[in-house]
């Protein structure tokens, strides 16, 4: 499913969006190397944190989306590297649950 309709659906603001890619699997996880371990390529990954280390993860595994949740904001670095690393940035004032349930009924997994 295209980000942009994943976005569309879950109500969700965009913070930066890098491209309109293709989104194949979420992950839901605050705890960094857990992320590392299970996220898939092509992810949308639904967190609470809003450091810059999440950049470099995301990088790492090839998570094209972060999802913040809880009303919570990204610092400038984190955004700054988000658009060096071309990973799109969004946020939500949703819990990580609900996000997660939303995104799961989508077909995305």
């Amino acid at each position: 499913m295209k980000l942009s309709e994943i976005i569309e659906k879950i109500n969700a603001e965009v913070v930066y969006l890098s491209e309109d890619c293709d989104i194949l699997h979420g992950c839901t996880g605050d705890l960094l190397s857990m992320v590392m371990k299970n996220a898939k390529s092509d992810s949308i990954w639904i967190t609470v944190q809003n450091h810059v280390n999440i950049i470099a993860v995301a990088s790492m595994v090839g998570i094209k989306a972060i999802v913040l949740c809880e009303g919570l904001e990204y610092s400038p670095d984190t955004i700054e590297k988000a658009k060096e690393e071309g990973i799109s940035l969004l946020k939500s004032n949703e819990s990580s649950f609900v996000v997660s349930g939303k995104i799961y009924s989508l077909g995305i997994i």
